[in-house]
């Protein structure tokens, strides 16, 4: 009798049990990585789920991906109209006080070459320093005529102009004790009054200038040096700009040091 043939193809009823254990096996993993990240990384948790979703070849949706924000330009507000007329009106004192600098060097020009005569513009206008040697002679606050005439030109520029003077006097810190000069207080502000008056002789209106004395109070160098003493010994015109002080200072032209 022939022994019966099984057929090598019946069908196999636990085949459940392989897609139970790769769901045991996933399940698993899952509680995994849910305790991995219970500590939030962002950075690490990002890597992890483009590994997973390379690892099961399935969309894991888009990396979370954290950056910082993209700065955009700022555009400042347009100015408005009464910011406009101001800064005209600074870029008209500006231009006005740089045109009154550079006539002042154009008629000094000899003085400045030879280094006694400083010009600049600042917030607070325009600086005429000159060393003393040129105006007054040692211990004097008489004008030498030579100064008279260099002077005489600087108040042709400015009779018609309105911006107040301040005229400064300095000296070194050697003591003077004379029966004119007790100190060099009294030196420096005489010296300081003899370039006002002289201003007013040339048509400058008295009320536009102030003389102050400084003695050596504001020296410029040490006055351990004959050369630091001699430039101390100066007078300084001060062009007062109507511009406000706190407009940041803009060198325009000096002399030659």
């Amino acid at each position: 009798m022939a022994r019966r043939r099984f057929d090598d193809d019946h069908e196999n009823h636990e085949r459940w049990l392989v897609s139970y254990a790769d769901f045991i096996t996933l399940l698993f993993a899952f509680f995994v990585v849910m305790y991995a990240i219970s500590s939030v990384n962002e950075n690490k948790y990002r890597i992890l789920s483009e590994s997973l979703g390379t690892a099961f070849s399935k969309p894991s949706g888009p990396p979370i991906v954290h950056s910082e924000p993209v700065p955009t330009s700022i555009v400042p507000p347009k100015p408005t109209l009464q910011e406009r007329a101001v800064n005209a009106a600074f870029r008209r004192e500006k231009e006005y006080m740089t045109g009154i600098a550079r006539s002042i060097l154009s008629v000094l020009q000899p003085l400045v070459s030879q280094g006694k005569v400083r010009v600049t513009q600042t917030a607070r206008g325009v600086s005429v320093e000159i060393n003393a040697s040129v105006l007054f002679a040692p211990g004097e606050a008489k004008l030498s005529p030579e100064s008279v005439q260099a002077l005489t030109a600087v108040a042709k520029v400015l009779k018609d102009d309105d911006h107040d003077l301040r005229i400064e006097g300095h000296t070194d810190n050697i003591p003077i004790a004379t029966m004119m000069f007790p100190s060099n207080w009294e030196l420096s502000a005489v010296r300081a009054s003899s370039v006002v008056r002289l201003f007013m002789e040339n048509g400058i209106d008295e009320k536009r200038m102030t003389a102050v004395g400084h003695g050596s109070n504001q020296p410029l160098m040490t006055n351990d040096t004959p050369e630091g003493r001699q430039r101390n010994r100066r007078v300084q015109l001060m062009i007062l700009s109507g511009l406000p002080e706190q407009v940041t200072e803009v060198p325009v032209e000096a002399g030659n040091k």
